[in-house]
């Protein structure tokens, strides 16, 4: 029997995707064929967005109803275009993971049954030090798209106020994804103050639609800033990358004079291609001019000295120096 297999051209490579007509968003009937597709069309953005990083890859060997799991260390067969760089993991351990340094690499990788890629915020050649500030804004229950641009538009000014360009993106899902390119001087610890210092201040400005809380007991009906996103080995869905839900959407970087009247459910792997042919890439120029995270630093320490110590780590770290105890607030009260 003859085999499905087929070749897409991917740059100047052609890339063998087999089983090209497997579906893996069922209700659209996007297969693996059109994903391959969709991230040749983007191709330029994605790189410029997500390349020369350590990624991790979200792999649905049956499609988004199936089973999944993460790859961190490259996949075996790699070819030779593929690299690799040793990062440190929270355990101190240190593994390889994949580089996209062309868009091949990324069809090669929907070959090997990738929809999300997850990239660190640091580069490949200097991963300990990230050069991008990272904040996730997270709808609660009672919440949604509409409370995260609130939040988003206000923490704009935040930033501005710190010295930094914001820049922002669905998550593609209900919530948004705040950046702002950062000089790579500080290690992740740093940058994690740094985020916090930056959502307290938020959390501040909008007490009733913005919580820094861990324990989702206490977030109420309020957007989550969530800072331990911003921790090692913790990576949010890079942008133009696919998301696991029915309608296929995509994480789409954004101008912030659209923000307001943006839907997020637009923005697929289907309608994608079309738009930024259309209005360009809103982050074509997110890496221009870095800012430091300096004055975030100092609000940090000025929070510190009224007493705001530091924020729970996420369960699987370490436990680190002035970290709270980890155990809910109700059960802590019970014991």
């Amino acid at each position: 029997m003859a085999s499905e297999a087929t070749t897409i051209k991917a740059g100047d490579r052609e890339v063998r995707i087999s089983s090209p007509s497997r579906v893996l968003w069922p209700e659209p009937g996007i297969t693996k064929l059109q994903l391959a597709e969709y991230l040749v069309a983007v191709g330029d953005a994605f790189v410029r967005a997500n390349g020369d990083r350590p990624v991790s890859l979200q792999r649905f060997p049956e499609g988004i109803e199936g089973e999944q799991f993460f790859s961190k260390n490259p996949p075996k067969g790699a070819p030779d275009y593929v690299r690799s760089v040793p990062v440190v993991y929270p355990s101190a351990r240190s593994h390889p993971q994949l580089v996209i340094d062309e868009i091949a690499a990324a069809v090669w990788a929907v070959q090997m049954n990738t929809i999300t890629f997850h990239p660190w915020p640091s580069r490949a050649e200097n991963s300990d030090n990230p050069d991008q500030l990272r904040i996730d804004l997270d709808p609660q229950p009672g919440t949604d798209f509409t409370d995260a641009v609130a939040a988003a538009l206000e923490l704009r000014a935040v930033l501005n106020e710190a010295g930094l360009t914001a820049f922002i993106k669905t998550s593609g899902n209900r919530g948004l994804h705040v950046f702002a390119p950062i000089e790579p001087t500080h290690e992740f610890l740093d940058v994690r103050h740094a985020v916090i210092a930056a959502s307290r201040e938020l959390e501040r400005r909008m007490p009733d639609a913005v919580t820094t809380a861990w324990w989702k007991e206490e977030r109420g009906e309020r957007i989550f800033a969530d800072f331990n996103q911003a921790n090692r080995d913790r990576t949010m869905a890079g942008a133009y990358s696919p998301r696991p839900l029915p309608h296929a959407p995509v994480s789409a970087p954004l101008e912030w004079s659209e923000l307001e009247a943006a839907d997020p459910r637009e923005f697929t792997v289907l309608t994608m291609p079309a738009r930024l042919a259309a209005t360009g890439d809103p982050w074509e120029h997110f890496g221009d001019e870095p800012g430091t995270i300096d004055t975030l630093l100092g609000w940090w320490q000025r929070d510190l000295d009224n007493g705001l110590g530091e924020l729970p780590f996420p369960p699987d770290y370490p436990k680190m120096p002035g970290e709270p105890p980890r155990v809910q607030p109700s059960r802590a009260k019970k014991d």
